[in-house]
């Protein structure tokens, strides 16, 4: 089964605010490591609006006051909302951005894993009980394979992520750390490791 690993929302800004002594972000880089080493496509996935927010809605809880909040910092072309330069995107890598908490709502990342040919989806990034949860929980919801890479996660509250990591995730995705996922990963044109 074709696989691909998003990263998701880690972004300059988020991992400044969420992650400040790097963990999640070194474990994400493990990660994208691994799955370039074993030709499993990486797919980055931001946050970002155009700019004034015309998406953000202003009704909406989460995003409605963004523009007031913060300014155009989370506009496409800001500088918190560039993929962190420690995960070192490429060329080729696959960026989608996204409008809302999940990755698929105001994306094209159904789009794109269908055309990778994709049914297994592996998922890191920040935070726990925003990004991953909301995708974790779309994505069962469309037939996907999933895992939560549980150390390449992170959350504002440990205790929610750990209630997310061990009892909510595991119901509907495998739950891994990043060595273990890596370790079962096929060379690319070689044996498995």
């Amino acid at each position: 089964m074709s696989s691909a690993l998003l990263v998701m929302d880690m972004q300059q800004g988020i991992v400044a605010r969420l992650d400040p002594d790097g963990t999640v972000l070194a474990r994400c880089t493990a990660a994208v490591d691994a799955a370039r080493r074993a030709g499993v496509p990486v797919v980055f996935v931001r946050i970002a609006f155009r700019p004034g927010y015309p998406e953000a809605h202003p009704d909406n809880a989460a995003f409605g006051t963004l523009r007031d909040r913060v300014g155009e910092a989370m506009t496409v072309h800001g500088p918190q909302t560039q993929i962190h330069a420690a995960l070192a995107a490429r060329p080729d890598d696959l960026v989608v951005v996204k409008k809302r908490v999940s990755a698929f709502a105001g994306s094209d990342l159904s789009l794109l894993i269908g055309a990778l040919g994709a049914r297994h989806l592996v998922l890191c990034g920040l935070a726990t009980a925003g990004v991953v949860l909301s995708t974790v929980r779309e994505a069962a919801d469309r037939d996907y394979v999933l895992t939560v890479l549980a150390d390449a996660c992170g959350d504002a509250d440990p205790e929610v992520h750990r209630v997310l990591i061990n009892k909510v995730f595991p119901r509907q995705a495998t739950v891994v750390t990043v060595a273990d996922w890596a370790a079962g990963l096929p060379v690319a044109n070689g044996p498995a490791v």
